[in-house]
């Protein structure tokens, strides 16, 4: 049969049969077959490599049987040239499906901004750590990164990072290594769990940052001490309570500005830490001397001879700021002291007839903590008992005799608390008898413990 329109429309699937098919009589290998039920396909029929190879033309009613058998004519001269029009279509067709992956990937490449990956570590990562380190990762990712959140994480390079670090140097070295260090740690983790696509480079790998860690060995002297004991009389409450809080019990500065009320013993006399808030995850103990004391009753605005009120709702921040938020200003506070102690020193080389004196070598809030455990050594108090007031569970007793040596040591660690509370008052006070009241503290000190 001769394929043509009336013929093709007139084909039937006879009963019983599931298709037919019928090969034109003019055009060796054009065909059209039918289903039952259905409608004629137009088909081109050839050998290739011992088998037998269908290419599928059309559809009858969308393409006409002309068109069909002039597709059929073109495919015929390319098997006589030696062509295979079936796996050419298959090589073009696994090509698309190929093209089309890559590009659906690179569409999602592209709207995984830098912006989606910090907030996806920020969900999946970063909730797990500790309130203060999750505040320092998120806070210096998007800040630091801001200027590239809106660029695709795979498309951020070697020379974006480099920007990036020596803008975050402006505001020091240290932040500098911070923001490499914490990037590095983000995109190594979006690597692992497939977030970025295999092969993608970690930008920070490789990326200088300015100067090295080192150890920091500052400690204040009693000169010190007393010049910012005295500075933080200059702040507005309740940052000024916050610093003489820090010097008096020399807990971390995260551990004291997210210090609630419901941490704080009835009488005012103990501080207990939840282990979810210290470095290393266990409670701790902080025994609040008279000074420590009289700051909370400051802040609960009572008087010195009169019973305390109830404390606030146990969720209340004791250093917080309106809307019950933690104190985040550090940098603002620190530069607060520097130029109240500035001034300070300097109306007092004045009244003395000497010349402006030099800048005091750099401080961190953080150095009150070395500076309290030093003087507690030069009081006879031993490294153990430092090494537990501090919440260092891991310090001067080690190995086999660190697992059987649990004893907190409250007693030693409220002994050498109220010694240095006394010294940290006197140094206040300046003057001899500063250094009169410290050797009489590091003598009580010594009694306390030979009791």
């Amino acid at each position: 049969m001769r394929l043509t329109d009336r013929s093709v429309a007139a084909l039937r699937c006879p009963e019983g049969k599931a298709e037919i098919r019928v090969a034109d009589d003019a055009l060796p290998g054009f065909m059209a077959r039918l289903k039952a039920g259905g409608v004629p396909l137009f088909m081109f029929q050839y050998r290739y490599g011992g088998g037998i190879r269908r290419v599928t033309l059309g559809r009858f009613g969308e393409m006409t049987t002309a068109k069909a058998r002039g597709e059929a004519e073109k495919l015929r001269g390319l098997v006589r040239a030696g062509g295979d029009p079936w796996g050419e279509r298959k090589r073009l067709a696994a090509a698309t499906v190929t093209a089309e992956r890559e590009a659906r990937i690179n569409a999602e490449a592209d709207s995984f901004t830098v912006k989606a990956l910090i907030d996806l570590y920020a969900e999946k990562h970063v909730a797990s750590l500790r309130p203060a380190t999750r505040r320092d990762v998120l806070s210096r990712l998007r800040l630091h990164l801001g200027p590239i959140t809106a660029r695709p994480a795979t498309a951020i390079g070697r020379r974006e990072a480099a920007d990036v670090l020596d803008k975050a140097a402006e505001a020091g070295e240290t932040t500098a290594r911070r923001v490499r260090d914490y990037a590095r740690a983000m995109w190594s983790w979006a690597l692992r769990r497939g977030s970025l696509p295999e092969g993608t480079a970690n930008p920070w790998e490789a990326a200088p940052a300015p100067g090295r860690d080192v150890a920091r060995e500052r400690t204040l002297a009693a000169g010190e001490i007393g010049a910012v004991w005295r500075a933080a009389e200059d702040l507005e409450p309740p940052y000024g309570s916050l610093v003489r809080f820090l010097m008096l019990t020399l807990a971390r500065r995260e551990e004291v500005t997210a210090m609630a009320w419901g941490e704080v013993a009835p009488d005012l006399s103990v501080w207990i830490q939840p282990g979810t808030r210290t470095k290393n995850g266990k409670a701790h103990v902080v025994h609040l001397g008279e000074p420590a004391r009289g700051i909370l009753r400051e802040m609960l605005g009572a008087e010195a001879d009169k019973p305390l009120p109830p404390l606030p709702k146990a969720d209340r921040l004791v250093f917080g700021v309106p809307g019950n938020k933690a104190i985040s200003s550090h940098s603002w506070i620190k530069r607060k002291l520097d130029l109240a102690i500035a001034r300070a020193r300097l109306k007092a080389a004045a009244e003395a007839g000497d010349p402006p004196p030099e800048p005091v070598p750099g401080w961190v809030l953080h150095d009150f903590r070395r500076s309290g455990v030093t003087w507690l050594a030069s009081a006879g108090f031993p490294p153990h008992v430092a090494d537990r007031l501090l919440n260092h569970v891991q310090g001067t007793i080690k190995g086999v005799a660190a697992i059987y040596q649990r004893g907190e040591f409250l007693e030693e660690r409220k002994a050498a608390l109220e010694a240095w509370g006394t010294h940290v008052l006197a140094c206040g006070e300046g003057g001899e008898k500063a250094a009169n009241v410290a050797d009489l503290a590091a003598h009580r000190g010594r009694k306390a413990l030979r009791a």
